[in-house]
């Protein structure tokens, strides 16, 4: 570096969340020239993760596990590796080989936290992973008819609306360095991913949802692409804004950012057999609650509908670096 050049700085950037959406996200977001640090939800309790957080006592290992493969500077191979999920073997099948190495990392280190930071190293991971909390956490339900019903795999199965989630415990504690990377975060992103169950667990961690309120960073919700059956029926985007605004007390985002590409009709029907539609756009309603929208055909479709991760990552390195540039 000749002398007096200055370093760039690398925008800090916080994604919060938790679901294949947000590793899909990910997976676009670490070929920008960002600080990536994300915080993973520990309320998962079905399957391999949820034998796993049983029997050995650990906070569970699935999503953290997607998240580090996302970030991960690996061969393709490796990735398929680490996601393989054994189908055969009394005990075995259903389960998840990175999830197995995490726990056995976990075991090795004798700290959850430890162990993600020793894989981090191994796989070369471009960020950093954090759990929300060193413990996992257990999430309830408060249905319309005042129903409580216990299990994040069993909440979206209850067949009524949700008027409300909460946690136990509920004074948790946050991984500080959780805390430290939402203080210093330039940018702070949430979303995608199950609302109840992935998102809206982490603003539930007292602390979290405080640091995110206070910081002067921009804040982005991303919105799914579909409803999700037994969480947000028929929900348009204002719906998933208002959950969030119900469950924290306050508006915390500065952008939504949503899709208005158009989703073929047998791609439509496919979702539909399963009680999914496209997530509508209503866009006056989004408006007159204070949010900016950017609005723009961000799907793709293999197997599933996902996020276009490329162009996804690009509105939110737009957003981020505008917001840096005003700043300055």
């Amino acid at each position: 570096m000749e002398s007096g050049q200055k370093t760039i700085k690398r925008p800090q950037i916080v994604v919060i969340g938790g679901g294949t959406g947000l590793s899909v996200m990910l997976r676009g977001l670490k070929e920008k020239p960002l600080d990536i640090t994300a915080i993973v939800t520990v309320a998962d309790d079905g399957g391999s993760s949820g034998i796993l957080r049983h029997e050995l006592q650990i906070p569970p290992p699935g999503d953290i596990r997607n998240v580090l493969v996302a970030l991960a500077d690996v061969e393709p191979l490796m990735s398929e590796m680490l996601s393989y999920r054994f189908q055969n073997g009394t005990g075995l099948a259903g389960h998840s080989l990175g999830n197995l190495v995490l726990a056995a990392m976990t075991d090795i280190t004798g700290d959850f936290v430890a162990a993600i930071r020793e894989l981090s190293r191994v796989f070369a991971v471009r960020g950093r992973v954090l759990p929300a909390a060193n413990q996992a956490i257990i999430l309830h339900a408060e249905l319309e008819d005042g129903t409580i019903v216990t299990g994040e795999s069993i909440i979206p199965k209850s067949g009524q609306a949700i008027k409300r989630v909460f946690i136990e415990p509920k004074d948790v504690e946050p991984l500080a360095e959780a805390v430290e990377a939402i203080r210093s975060a330039d940018a702070i992103l949430i979303g995608p991913g199950s609302l109840y169950t992935s998102i809206i667990p982490n603003l539930l961690v007292p602390k979290l949802a405080q640091s995110i309120t206070e910081s002067d960073a921009v804040k982005i919700f991303v919105c799914n692409v579909m409803t999700q059956p037994g969480e947000t029926d028929n929900y348009a985007v204002s719906d998933h804004l208002d959950a969030v605004y119900n469950h924290v007390g306050q508006h915390i985002f500065d952008y939504v950012i949503v899709n208005d590409g158009e989703i073929p009709p047998q791609v439509q029907s496919k979702y539909a057999e399963k009680g999914a539609k496209a997530v509508h756009l209503d866009l006056e309603e989004v408006e007159r609650r204070g949010y900016k929208v950017i609005a723009d055909r961000l799907v793709l479709f293999r197997t599933y509908l996902r996020h276009d991760a490329a162009r996804l990552s690009h509105h939110i390195y737009q957003l981020v670096e505008n917001w840096m540039l005003r700043k300055r």
